[in-house]
């Protein structure tokens, strides 16, 4: 039953094809006009219908009509990563020089192509470099960068993109119409955002969905059904973050992965209402995210949305509150030397936390770039991205010129000159 719309609504014709004319209209133009290519290489995420475009177009050259269980002897679909080795692609090779059967061409449908070996793809390659003329090859990938420049270079590249919200929510609303599927607006909403821009995912999830009641289907009932937290529970969440308050941040946590949301879809969900609503508090925790995965996807969450520090002051917040006139500058230097974070002579690599009165360092942590200067014979070290701004004239207290450059040259891991003034050391 779980692919039972996907293959019901799968296109077998390419003006049947939804969401992807960039493609379609210029492979139908082609097919029209005669000037078929010997190689064409199908890029984009998966489920966006490279493969079902593939076999269509394959069927259309050749002047088949297409229905999925077709089999024809001229058109040979070969999965890449199965069928990657050297010795694979030489078969291929040697079958390739035999005419076709039925068809004007044999086509090769390579699917995930970029699975293939160094090896296999140099075999490839020598067939593309003098293709038989009745021989079309047509790769799919979902990972473009991996396939060698040499083989992009001799097909044409189509580019097929995950639809939009308002294509998929149309094709759904009309899919369910001609199911009979009874579901507010709202729940197709869930279902499209769930599916990704996917036709094939989209497709799969409401055929799943429509199980759920022989009435109206809403949307509680499909953010039940597939796990997910409502909206208001991640911005929640999000709100508790941004205070740093660890307890609650851990207690609705705690709560959500109770009620059966699972780590790896709580932090999906994250990062696309983080896209949605982009904030620059949020940059450090979307750094994060994607590494909540198996094993330990639940540590992993935690650590994410719990493991920061302090929340970041904003660019030019610049105020009594976050500036110092001195701390102890021979705990900080000690701690920097240990950690080996200064980088050069210009660039100081630290976090920070202020609270109370009290500067604390943490050059191990979350790193924030910041830059030592002179303002009116003080050294003043300035957070670049963070606002922060710490006076530190008590460096050179008791100290020689000499020394104090000595003791620059220290902290920044390399020589710190007197430039007669111009240097900010």
């Amino acid at each position: 039953m779980a692919k039972a719309l996907y293959r019901k609504y799968r296109p077998c014709k390419l003006d049947e094809v939804v969401g992807q004319s960039q493609v379609t209209d210029i492979l139908t133009s082609s097919l029209k006009q005669g000037k078929i290519s010997h190689a064409y290489l199908f890029i984009g995420p998966r489920g966006t219908g490279k493969t079902s475009v593939a076999r269509i177009f394959a069927h259309e050259i050749n002047g088949f009509s297409y229905e999925i269980e077709d089999d024809y002897v001229d058109i040979i679909e070969i999965d890449g990563a199965s069928n990657r080795g050297i010795d694979d692609i030489r078969e291929l090779r040697e079958k390739a020089l035999i005419a076709p059967t039925s068809g004007k061409y044999k086509v090769y449908i390579i699917d995930e192509v970029h699975m293939l070996t160094k090896e296999a793809f140099n075999a490839l390659l020598k067939i593309l470099e003098e293709p038989p003329k009745h021989v079309i090859f047509i790769m799919a990938t979902t990972d473009a960068h991996k396939v060698p420049v040499t083989i992009v270079s001799r097909a044409q590249v189509y580019t097929f993109t995950l639809a939009d919200t308002k294509t998929m929510l149309a094709f759904l609303e009309e899919v369910a119409k001609k199911e009979g599927i009874e579901i507010e607006p709202e729940a197709l909403g869930v279902i499209v955002k769930r599916g990704g821009g996917s036709f094939r995912d989209s497709l799969s999830l409401l055929d799943q969905i429509a199980t759920l009641s022989s009435g109206l289907i809403t949307k509680e009932m499909v953010i039940s059904a597939l796990g997910l937290p409502a909206d208001e529970k991640i911005a929640e969440l999000l709100k508790v973050y941004l205070s740093g308050d660890v307890v609650k941040i851990t207690t609705i946590l705690k709560n959500l992965l109770s009620s059966g949301v699972k780590p790896e879809t709580l932090a999906e969900e994250i990062i696309s209402f983080i896209i949605e609503n982009p904030e620059s508090e949020y940059l450090k925790l979307l750094e994060k995210l994607p590494e909540v995965k198996a094993p330990f996807a639940e540590a992993k969450l935690l650590v994410a949305l719990a493991g920061v520090l302090t929340k970041p002051v904003k660019t030019g917040s610049v105020t009594p509150a976050n500036t110092i006139t001195s701390f102890n500058w021979e705990s900080f230097v000690g701690k920097v030397s240990e950690q080996n974070d200064a980088i050069s002579a210009q660039l100081l690599k630290c976090s920070y936390e202020f609270s109370n009165g009290v500067l604390k360092i943490y050059p191990d942590k979350n790193i924030v770039k910041t830059i030592l200067s002179r303002e009116n014979n003080l050294r003043v070290l300035t957070g670049v991205a963070n606002g922060f701004k710490i006076e530190i004239g008590e460096v050179e207290k008791n100290k020689t010129k000499d020394e104090t450059l000595a003791r620059f040259s220290d902290i920044m891991g390399g020589e710190v000159i007197n430039d007669g003034g111009k240097s900010p050391f």
